[in-house]
């Protein structure tokens, strides 16, 4: 008997909210209206011959070889514990002593201690400590390194 009372309200207010909603369907309609905003023209327009100049990349940032890919380009990037990282550097990988400097392109890599510092163009980024650079083959192996953690990311020298 209790079943049938529940299952009776719940159909009359199901109902009531049915009929209450259809009653007042013009009160809760979604209305859109249309907006006029104003847009300022891009400098030169689409008819100037001249192009703007972007602002050169300054500062910090550990992904600075990934941001230049006319130089190197990013293979393979491995993240995890300082050991295991470690294992996945390629066999044979020779540890770059600094202090040092890596051409690749129109890119250079100062490298004077467990930092360094990128140059392209008027593009300058530097790769906090503690970085240590691997040639391997042709490749560019730098590990980013801190006590808990580490990053492992490959380079090859970009196609030209």
């Amino acid at each position: 008997m209790m079943r049938y009372l529940i299952l009776s309200a719940v159909i009359v207010v199901g109902v009531t909210a049915i009929v209450a909603g259809w009653v007042n369907r013009d009160l809760i309609r979604i209305k859109i209206a249309s907006v006029y905003a104003r847009v300022p023209s891009k400098p030169g327009g689409p008819s100037s011959s001249e192009g703007g100049a972007a602002a050169p990349l300054r500062g910090d940032a550990p992904w600075a070889l990934s941001a230049l890919p006319e130089c190197l380009t990013q293979t393979a990037v491995s993240r995890g514990s300082p050991a295991y990282v470690r294992r996945h550097l390629p066999a044979g990988a020779v540890r770059v002593v600094p202090p040092a400097t890596l051409v690749y392109a129109d890119c250079s890599i100062r490298i004077p201690g467990d930092e360094a510092y990128v140059q392209r163009g008027p593009d300058r980024l530097r790769i906090p400590p503690h970085a240590e650079f691997y040639r391997a083959g042709g490749l560019l192996a730098l590990i980013r390194e801190s006590p808990t953690n580490a990053e492992l990311r490959l380079y090859e020298p970009a196609k030209r």
